[in-house]
């Protein structure tokens, strides 16, 4: 499974990039607010930081408008994606740019129906939002793993991105499921790292050690 960060925060993706475990990064609106930055600047940053895949999110919500953010956006980099999200001109909107190859990102899909919307139409992804479905009293993670097998079912191209991503058992249950991407906040990124065995042994090894060789 590959893993994205989910983030606009460059010190951030500077440093899971150092990890060599990131596969790609996942941007909104929101997440560009909280840096009070500009928004192109930096998507363009972020793309020069990973060659992988780097979405984007169009803040246009009628075709038109959609499709010339989107074309604006390849300009950007090579390796921009563009999000989209699922609205009846969203879809429309995907199925151009998918004609013209542009790769799209889905996004704020909530249920089965919405994912096989995108993938008929060509989204290069579709992304789910486990946290947010959660939230209001469902099941997350059924949701990802009724797009899965509708996906199989019918031999969709379409990754599946599990996207509000809130603890480390999203992850897992990602990776259980077979998901193609997990879009992870850089705070649980690092969860993923830790197990308390691993520090207690990290320091029953250095304390042996010193109290046979001394320092």
């Amino acid at each position: 499974m590959k893993f994205f960060i989910d983030t606009a925060n460059v010190d951030e993706i500077r440093t899971a990039a150092s990890w060599g475990v990131l596969d790609g990064v996942t941007t909104n609106p929101s997440l560009i607010a909280i840096e009070k930055r500009n928004y192109k600047e930096t998507v363009k940053e972020i793309c020069d930081i990973t060659p992988g895949a780097v979405s984007a999110e169009v803040l246009a919500t009628d075709y038109d408008g959609m499709v010339s953010e989107a074309r604006e956006w390849t300009q950007v980099a090579e390796n921009v994606v563009v999000k989209v999200p699922i609205i009846p001109d969203g879809i429309k909107a995907v199925k151009t740019l998918s004609q013209e190859g542009i790769k799209t990102n889905v996004t704020l899909v909530f249920n089965v129906t919405q994912a096989i919307l995108a993938a008929k139409a060509g989204a290069t992804y579709v992304s789910p939002f486990v946290g947010r479905i959660d939230d209001i009293g469902g099941d997350g993670m059924y949701v990802v793993e009724e797009i899965l097998t509708a996906f199989a079912n019918y031999g969709f191209e379409t990754e599946v991105i599990v996207a509000s991503v809130r603890h480390v058992r999203h992850v897992v249950e990602s990776l259980e499921m077979g998901a193609d991407i997990a879009t992870i906040p850089f705070k649980v990124l690092k969860q993923l790292f830790k197990h308390p065995l691993t520090d207690i042994g990290i320091e029953r090894f250095l304390a042996d050690y010193k109290a046979a060789l001394g320092d």
